[in-house]
């Protein structure tokens, strides 16, 4: 079986932390754990790369991370502090010399033409031509990148329906509010799970850091990461909070399934 490792390319809420123009602790604080980008991962295995999620910070955080190449791109929704960064990656279809895999569900793709229709126009035209060249495929049920199996786990973000994705042993769950019952079968048996904890007061679209611990608690994945991250958490005082299996992730931060 396949190691799968998971990169937290950022681990921050929509605004970034430290936020233009926020003077707080976490936004001024000197330890690297509190500086967030916006909330991405790089997931490899079997040798293959797979971005889950295109934050306006993707070009920093290829740079950051020294990822030269990605092989795939999967989407969990379409809101701006996950797809902006989308037009970065014609750099990696330059390298790859063709176009890249883009999976996203209809509701996603339909957002994506809108902004990025450009990257998505016919392959039969000259693929040096300095813009994306993606290839879209529709997630409709599990589907296979590199000979592993992606489950897509249906989650709410407010009222709306986002994507968390199951691969191997690994789950990975942004922007959550509310699992349903029937994703918590899919939850199963994990060794990491990465979760929504963006503060300790409630919100309408993200779980409270209570609301992920209780998830938490009940999926019992061996290790679990804390992502989606506000400024009102400083990292240290945090963790310091929470229960020993669980941890808040941060930018850089490589975990293994296996």
């Amino acid at each position: 079986m396949a190691v799968i490792e998971l990169l937290f390319l950022g681990s921050g809420t929509s605004a970034g932390v430290p936020m233009i123009g926020c003077h707080c602790p976490v936004c001024t604080s000197s330890d690297p754990h509190d500086r967030r980008d916006r909330p991405s991962v790089l997931i490899s295995y079997n040798g293959s790369r797979v971005l889950v999620d295109a934050t306006p910070e993707l070009r920093h955080q290829c740079l950051r991370n020294q990822i030269d190449m990605i092989d795939a791109i999967v989407f969990t929704h379409a809101h701006a502090d996950h797809i902006f960064g989308l037009d970065d990656v014609r750099r990696f279809n330059a390298i790859k010399k063709g176009p890249i895999d883009v999976w996203a569900d209809a509701k996603t793709f339909q957002a994506l033409d809108k902004t990025f229709s450009y990257a998505f126009r016919s392959l039969d035209v000259d693929v040096r031509d300095f813009r994306p060249h993606l290839v879209k495929r529709f997630i409709e049920r599990p589907f296979e990148i590199a000979r592993q199996t992606w489950t897509p786990i249906p989650l709410l973000h407010g009222d709306m329906t986002v994507l968390g994705f199951r691969v191997g042993d690994l789950a990975y769950c942004t922007d959550v509010s509310e699992i349903p019952e029937s994703s918590f079968e899919l939850l199963k048996g994990l060794d990491v799970l990465v979760l929504d904890a963006l503060a300790q007061k409630e919100h309408p679209r993200h779980f409270s850091v209570a609301q992920a611990v209780e998830a938490a608690t009940r999926i019992s994945a061996r290790q679990t990461w804390f992502t989606h991250i506000g400024h009102q958490l400083s990292h240290e005082e945090t963790n310091q909070m929470l229960p020993v299996n669980m941890r808040l992730a941060y930018d850089g931060l490589r975990v293994q399934a296996k």
